[in-house]
Order: structure tokens, then C-alpha cells, then sequence
């Protein structure tokens, strides 16, 4: 089995950075997007900007590292959103129930009704204000 691809980039601008992630997100390379997104608030940013336009997979591994990240920045008085969801990510929080984090919600997504288009998924995920993502993750530990 061929190990996963992920490359990730960051261009802060004073205390907001955009975070571009191209490849895949899975158990692999999850702990890479978790070191950087710690990173960005290590640093002092506090608006961080995900990019996913360019991933072409996210498992529950990934839903998990930017739920995690998500309550971090919360804590530190900032805010974490997450734009251009792939679709895997999309069908990952319609399975587990989160799809109250979607700032327009799709209709729930089906294998019969995948997007042909890039243009055809929501564009942004937001975290902040969600509070109680955190009890609705750390419910779904157990299942993920």
C-alpha cells in the first residue's frame, strides 16, 4: 500500500494565516496538519484559514484533527474555518452527525449524488462559536 501524499503550505499575514493542504488526509498524515495548525497558535495567529480545494481525501482522522484544533483556537480566543471541504469530508460529517458545523448544509451527500464539480460543494466549514462540537466528538470517539 503506497503511502499517502500530503503537502501543506502557510503564508501568515499578521495574526491570520491560510493554511493550503494538497493530497490526502488520513491516519498517516494527520499529525502533519495537527503540528501545523499548534503551530499557528504557538506563534500568535489567531485566524486560521484552511484551504481544501486542492485534497482529494479526508478520513475521520482529519475530521478529528480539525475538530481538535477547532476547540484550541476557540480557547485561545480565535477562529478556525475550514473552505472548499472535499466531498469525503462532507460524507465524514454527515455520517457522524456534524453537519450542523456546515455554514449551508448540503443535501446529504449519497455515492449516487457525488459532486461532478468542484463548484458543487459548499465552500465553508465554520467551527467558530460551536461549542458543543466537543461533546459530540469525544461521543463519536468511540465509534471512529
Amino acid at each position: 500500500m503506497p503511502l499517502s501524499q500530503l503537502n501543506v503550505h502557510r503564508h501568515d499575514r499578521k495574526k491570520r494565516s491560510l493554511i493550503t493542504l494538497a493530497g490526502e488526509i488520513d491516519l498517516g498524515t494527520a499529525s502533519r496538519v495537527r503540528e501545523t495548525l499548534e503551530e499557528c497558535l504557538r506563534d500568535g495567529v489567531r485566524t486560521i484559514d484552511v484551504d481544501l480545494a486542492s485534497l482529494t481525501f479526508c478520513d475521520c482522522s482529519g475530521l478529528n484533527v480539525f475538530i481538535e484544533a477547532w476547540q484550541h483556537t476557540v480557547e485561545a480566543g480565535g477562529s478556525l474555518r475550514l473552505h472548499h471541504p472535499p466531498y469525503t469530508l462532507l460524507v465524514i460529517v454527515d455520517v457522524t452527525d456534524t453537519g450542523f458545523l456546515l455554514v449551508r448544509p448540503p443535501s446529504t451527500p449519497k455515492a449516487s449524488s457525488h459532486p461532478t464539480t468542484p463548484a458543487a460543494s459548499p465552500t465553508l466549514l465554520s467551527f467558530q462559536g460551536l461549542r458543543r462540537l466537543v461533546t459530540v466528538i469525544s461521543a463519536a470517539r468511540g465509534v471512529l
